[in-house]
């Protein structure tokens, strides 16, 4: 691909370890097409990308077909081809427990991070092999709740248990076009969503105790690593974590 500008796209851009990983893309020469459902916060991450590069911002919802269509072919039109897809939005369900859960609170966060992981890779996936030369990378954002999960987190843990399956399945899939597809489980990125866990998280006896977090720079420079590799080589899983939070062991 001597000459030729990589492209990647990033959902949830609009904030946290989206906006750093669009913004460490952007700014090691990636023309970077940012997705996302609130248009100022999408003007905000374009404001703080590096003079010069490409950047582009789609207001979209990936879990409307209709809205993920139109993305993908405006991401066509301004660039022409796809090299990397971070699959990273994602929501949470309030911390209730399972029985007091509604179905529509359930549904909302299986329809933007299952659903719309899939319409997102489904999407990049059809692009990418038809695309010259072909092939490209899915990353997706896995959590480490997947299969260690917090209390009263039932939604979240189910659908990213379910991305790991979804990676596989697309890793398998995709060998014989040359897309590759990763996973990266993340714990504790300091962002404005666990902002709470520096003053005390609910742990599994009840209690609540703070936690550490690390930058969210360590996991955008993880993002582009993985990203930055030669499709002949993978990571497959990436757990990026404080080193000191309540994971490993007993806690």
């Amino acid at each position: 691909m001597a000459g030729i500008s990589k492209v990647a796209l990033v959902t949830g851009a609009g904030s946290g370890i989206g906006r750093a990983v669009a913004l460490r893309l952007q700014g090691a020469g990636y023309d970077v097409v940012l997705a996302g459902r609130r248009v100022a916060e999408l003007e905000k991450t374009t404001s703080m990308a590096k003079a010069g590069g490409g950047i582009v911002m789609v207001p979209a919802d990936v879990s409307d077909p209709a809205s993920v269509a139109t993305l993908f072919d405006r991401t066509k039109n301004a660039f022409g081809r796809l090299d990397v897809l971070f699959n990273n939005a994602g929501i949470s369900a309030p911390p209730v427990p399972l029985e007091e859960l509604t179905f529509e609170q359930w549904k909302t966060v299986v329809d933007v991070n299952l659903n719309g992981a899939f319409l997102c890779a489904q999407a990049a996936i059809r692009m990418m092999k038809a695309q010259s030369p072909k092939g490209g990378r899915i990353i997706n954002n896995g959590s480490i709740s997947a299969t260690s999960p917090r209390p009263f987190s039932a939604p979240y843990t189910a659908t990213k248990h379910a991305i790991t399956g979804l990676t596989k399945s697309i890793s398998l899939d995709g060998r014989a076009d040359d897309i590759a597809c990763s996973q990266i489980d993340i714990g504790n990125a300091a962002t404005e969503l666990t902002e709470p866990m520096a003053k005390g998280a609910r742990q599994a006896d009840g209690s609540l105790r703070p936690e550490p977090r690390i930058d969210v720079c360590h996991v955008a420079d993880a993002v582009l690593y993985m990203a930055s590799l030669p499709l002949e080589a993978n990571v497959q899983f990436m757990t990026l974590m404080a080193t000191k939070m309540p994971l490993v062991g007993r806690g």
